[in-house]
């Protein structure tokens, strides 16, 4: 079974670029190379990621395997619900249970910390993604585009699950 641990200081660098991989191996044909970048600046500078490593309303787990960083999720606590924002396994990695037990890890945390409701935000063309989230009992509540500046869009649904 994996083991998920809270991401370290000393882990923001090698995240960073594991993020880069992931999404330069599984987002080209869902959404631009450009808006790919556009997005890794904002999401995944390392500055950002410190900041919210220092803010207890943000949670941050990875997963290593054999000394490297495989996959990593990222929540934030809201006013009623628990965002996860980010949740990534290397593809290299896929259908091992890493993805179940980072949503395990998240779902407890959101729960000891009061929230009853996980959501999320998926690329409607993300059929990957869409169809592990259904798996774990995940439903649409809604679809919407979100101007994220810069000239790009996210065409995503939002996806919620109850947390018991």
């Amino acid at each position: 079974m994996a083991r998920v641990r809270p991401l370290a200081e000393e882990d923001v660098e090698e995240l960073s670029r594991l993020a880069r991989e992931i999404w330069h191996r599984h987002y080209p044909g869902i959404i631009s190379l450009d808006q790919i970048e556009y997005m890794l600046a904002q999401r995944y500078g390392p500055t950002q990621i410190r900041a919210q490593l220092q803010n207890p309303d943000h949670g941050w787990w990875v997963i290593e395997s054999k000394g490297k960083l495989t996959a990593f999720a990222h929540a934030a606590l809201m006013s009623d619900h628990c965002k996860l924002d980010k949740l990534y396994v290397h593809p290299d990695h896929q259908h091992q249970g890493l993805g179940a037990a980072l949503l395990k890890e998240a779902s407890n945390w959101a729960r000891h910390s009061g929230r009853n409701r996980l959501v999320l935000q998926v690329n409607r063309h993300n059929a990957l993604a869409l169809n592990a989230y259904r798996k774990y009992g995940f439903s649409i509540t809604e679809s919407r585009v979100c101007d994220i500046g810069g000239g790009y869009v996210m065409d995503d649904h939002f996806l919620e699950l109850k947390l018991e």
